[in-house]
């Protein structure tokens, strides 16, 4: 009985023990619920009002840019992505081993996506590789499996089929950086893209498109849990260049590893064909990020791949200038086509003596034969009765020393010097010696290459102040068929046709007369001749005992000091249609080597014109305009 009472009493002290722990835990449970229900109850309201639809920008298709034949030139292609979710795996470092069994991974892409995972949600994707190669892309899907965390992805990204050769007109783009924020959304879209050089930033607003839009439902941390409607954006519009993408190759491919620039435009309607500049780069190298030695190669290379020397390149244009002179005295009076000078090889001046590219000296020259010959003594005789003031003037209505707005960034003006211009930016006066060298085109004077050809444009058509343009019109990516662009109306530049028509006989004589300059540069084949004007621009002095000793030889120099070698020139002959600048730094005499190139250029470009019948049979099926019809500009 005792026994009984004890396990009695035992069993009650348990029973109030446990009774009493009950009573504990819902005192805590209720006290929780109360705290959660009561204390926040504003906070998870504010939380679950968060669960709720979000609205999400979708990035637009960028617009395509065609030559002038609807040939693409910058397009967009699939892009395979390898991402990591890190929430996905366990061991991040694992899968980035196993990842570098199949592609590269530095020790520099492992500490990248450590500092991204730190920053962002854990089921929010990271960009680990761009730009995949499809065979990659394969090996890492077979091999998903042992890397927990690792997919792929395809998005689109900007693609140039010609690669390198058109970079001088494209440009590239490249990620938005903070200066490009301008409040547009689309900007704060990762991986977004914009035009940071070229045609690709001129047009870049109406290439982007519109944005389009997806919504979706998101809980409290951003995370989706279901797309409830998607609009796609609209892409881009197309931008159609006047470019021929095929001469644009052959020029680009002619001027080889030069450093070199060539400019190729229509000498009624100022579109520009070709518009090259050697060495170049591959703009989809930018696209995809260059590695620092990629950057490093291109900025130290001595023959400057990054700069557009078309336009940006301002050289001294030597005896291309020639002509320019010959206009001022002809408009003034100074001479007549009939006035004569006697070239001995050289003119005193003073203490100074001045020599012609000729030793022994050319003998009795009229303005026909100077220009033909390209005769020096001749043009320091009439620059010295003409002025700088009017040689600087009648090259201004030419088109130099001037921006001609070819819609490209870094355009140069080059310069025209004055006496004003001098006793200005020098601060002294200006002395007749300097008239002397400008009359050969050196000196103070600077040119691009796009204002020769635009020189030689206005030379030979008559007079009109053509100005050259790259676009010929943005058309809605749905257009079902462009309109053909308008032609341009241009004013004269106000020269004595006479005058015009003595030049041009005298460009046609430096290619086609047994005394011309270029005489070895040109076109044999009927109905395709050329005429032009070599140049030959020195980058060193001669001295007096290097002269007497016999100057040396470009071949023997070394090449930063070697001449420029320039020529400009028209095509065809009889009825001019296409103008050409050619320069080619350091290269050495422009009868032997630029006039050469300019003569392959020229043929080509005749050879493939639609209006003679003879360009390639794919190019008839275009829907391009023919080569007269333009942009009118503005």
């Amino acid at each position: 009985m005792h026994r009984d009472g004890d396990r009695y009493k035992t069993f009650s002290r348990r029973s109030i023990i446990l009774f009493g722990g009950k009573i504990f835990l819902l005192s805590g449970l209720a006290g929780r619920m109360y705290y959660l229900q009561v204390v926040e109850a504003e906070k998870y309201k504010t939380l679950a009002d968060e669960n709720r639809i979000s609205l999400k920008l979708l990035a637009p298709k960028r617009g395509r840019i065609l030559d002038r034949f609807g040939r693409p030139m910058a397009v967009n292609q699939q892009n395979y992505r390898v991402l990591l979710i890190p929430e996905n795996t366990k061991n991040i470092e694992f899968s980035l081993a196993q990842l570098g069994k199949i592609i590269p991974v530095s020790e520099h892409d492992v500490q990248r996506a450590k500092r991204e995972i730190k920053r962002r949600r854990r089921f929010l994707p990271i960009i680990l590789r761009e730009n995949m190669a499809w065979n990659d892309v394969a090996r890492i899907e077979v091999n998903a499996a042992e890397m927990p965390g690792i997919t792929i992805d395809v998005g689109e990204s900007r693609f140039y089929p010609n690669g390198s050769e058109a970079a001088s007109v494209l440009g590239y783009v490249s990620g938005v950086s903070e200066k490009d924020l301008t409040g547009d959304p689309l900007l704060e879209l990762p991986g977004f893209r914009i035009g940071k050089a070229g045609m690709e930033k001129v047009h870049d607003l109406a290439l982007r498109g519109k944005s389009g839009t997806s919504q979706v439902e998101v809980n409290a941390f951003g995370r989706v849990i279901r797309e409830l409607e998607r609009r796609e954006g609209l892409p881009g519009a197309e931008a159609w260049l006047a470019i021929d993408m095929e001469l644009q190759k052959f020029v680009t491919k002619r001027l080889g590893g030069e450093a070199a620039a060539a400019v190729v435009m229509d000498v009624h309607t100022g579109e520009v064909l070709t518009l090259a500049s050697t060495p170049t780069f591959d703009p989809n190298a930018f696209n995809r990020g260059l590695s620092q030695s990629e950057w490093k190669a291109l900025a130290s290379n001595p023959r400057s791949p990054l700069n557009n020397k078309a336009i940006a390149g301002q050289y001294s244009p030597g005896s291309t200038f020639k002509m320019v002179v010959a206009l001022a005295a002809l408009e003034k009076g100074i001479i007549t086509p009939k006035s004569q000078f006697f070239c001995t090889g050289e003119l005193e001046l003073g203490d100074s003596t001045f020599h012609c590219w000729k030793k022994t000296g050319h003998g009795t020259m009229d303005l026909l034969a100077a220009i033909t010959q390209s005769c020096d003594v001749y043009f320091y005789e009439i620059a010295k009765r003409t002025g700088i003031d009017r040689i600087s003037a009648m090259a201004r209505r030419l088109g130099m020393g001037q921006i001609l707005d070819i819609e490209l960034a870094g355009e140069q003006q080059g310069l025209m010097p004055t006496r004003a211009w001098k006793k200005k930016v020098k601060r002294v006066s200006w002395q007749q010696g300097e008239t002397l060298l400008a009359g050969i085109g050196q000196g103070f004077i600077l040119t691009t290459p796009l204002q020769l050809a635009v020189m030689t444009a206005r030379l030979v058509n008559g007079g009109k102040a053509v100005t050259p343009h790259l676009t010929r019109q943005v058309v809605p990516f749905d257009a079902a068929d462009p309109p053909p662009p308008s032609i341009p109306e241009f004013d004269t530049i106000g020269i004595h046709p006479p005058h015009l028509d003595l030049i041009k006989k005298a460009m046609a004589a430096v290619s086609n007369s047994p005394y011309g300059t270029a005489y070895r540069s040109r076109i044999k084949e009927p109905g395709f001749q050329l005429g032009g004007k070599t140049g030959t621009v020195q980058v060193r002095r001669i001295s007096k005992a290097e002269r007497e000793a016999g100057v040396k030889k470009n071949k023997d120099l070394e090449w930063r000091e070697r001449d420029h070698a320039l020529f400009v020139g028209y095509a065809p002959v009889k009825s001019p249609r296409y103008s050409i600048a050619v320069v080619v730094e350091h290269g050495g005499g422009g009868s032997s080597t630029a006039a050469p190139i300019a003569k392959d250029i020229l043929l080509e470009v005749q050879r493939r014109d639609p209006s003679r019948g003879q360009a390639n049979g794919s190019a008839a099926k275009r829907r391009a305009a023919p080569l007269t019809e333009v942009v009118k500009k503005g």
